[in-house]
């Protein structure tokens, strides 16, 4: 009786400590869990910090400098040109000469010129659309014109045959 009472209390003992081992191993482990977690999170504070600061610069560099117009303000075009002008004027005389500058009017003429030849492009094709639409439309009208369709006489003195045999 004595000997399994102490095998008892041994085996008892055993899982007592064995268990005290484990939470220990689980401790250990949850540590170094949550060690990693706080580097993680403090790699993350970091970076949003930097991409703050990012931020921060582009929107500083977006920002528009004194001398630009306000975006409500409508500049009058004859003044916008004149200024042009000038500044032209101040350019060394050979780059005036070699036309390195963009004569808008003559842009202009060109877009209307390419817009001229398109808008005529697309009614060309549209006619050639409506005249093979018109020629498929009287080729099956003709050929439907051709083909023999039995009149009403014929089909009533046409012998047709009875649905019960004789």
């Amino acid at each position: 009786m004595k000997k399994l009472f102490i095998l008892s209390m041994l085996i008892s003992f055993a899982m007592v400590c064995s268990c005290q081992k484990q939470d220990s191993a689980v401790e250990q482990q949850l540590a170094q869990r949550k060690a990693e977690l706080d580097a993680r999170e403090k790699a993350l504070d970091e970076r949003e910090t930097a991409l703050a600061e990012r931020e921060r610069a582009t929107a500083s560099r977006r920002m528009k400098p004194a001398d630009v117009q306000p975006q409500g303000t409508i500049r009058d075009p004859a003044q916008v040109k004149a200024e042009r002008d000038k500044r032209i004027q101040q350019l060394p005389p050979e780059l005036q000469l070699q036309g390195l500058i963009a004569d808008p009017s003559r842009d202009n003429a060109d877009k209307d010129s390419r817009m001229q030849e398109r808008l005529a492009q697309r009614q060309r094709r549209m006619e050639e659309l409506q005249k093979a639409r018109m020629s498929r439309a009287v080729k099956s009208f003709a050929a439907e014109a051709a083909s023999p369709t039995p009149s009403p006489a014929v089909e009533a003195t046409s012998p047709s045959p009875s649905p019960t045999p004789e």
